[in-house]
């Protein structure tokens, strides 16, 4: 669930105003060309998902950021990058072996190929 919430561009944006500060729906707003029910959608997706909570005082209605949630996440996502670090550093590992051998085969001089002379067979008149 957490994944899908941050599938979308708009969220993310929205998560990374947050990290600087809890601040209001209308405030998430402004660098949206979008509605503020559009904006508050975005928001349910990501309270529904444990990304944000948000309060109520008096008539403002700050949204923070649940950082807990997003530590699950980047904890379930280390060790994708562990395993793709692994992969990519063997396969680095492949590629300079294979160049390598491609210069060693560059500088090395070729033996001259025999070529066996065929018997030639007088000519009848």
């Amino acid at each position: 669930m957490k994944l899908a919430a941050l599938a979308d561009p708009t969220r993310r944006a929205i998560l990374a105003r947050l990290v600087l500060g809890e601040t209001s729906v209308t405030e998430l707003a402004e660098p949206f060309s979008m509605s503020l029910p559009a904006v508050s959608k975005h928001l349910k997706v990501l309270e529904h998902a444990g990304l944000v909570t948000r309060s109520r005082e008096a008539q403002w209605r700050p949204c923070r950021i649940e950082p807990a949630a997003l530590k699950e996440v980047d904890d379930w996502l280390e060790e994708y990058r562990r395993f793709w670090d692994v992969r990519l550093d063997r396969l680095e590992d492949y590629l300079n072996e294979l160049q390598a051998k491609e210069a060693d085969d560059a500088v090395k001089p070729r033996k001259a190929k025999r070529v066996k002379a065929k018997k030639l067979t007088p000519l009848r008149k």
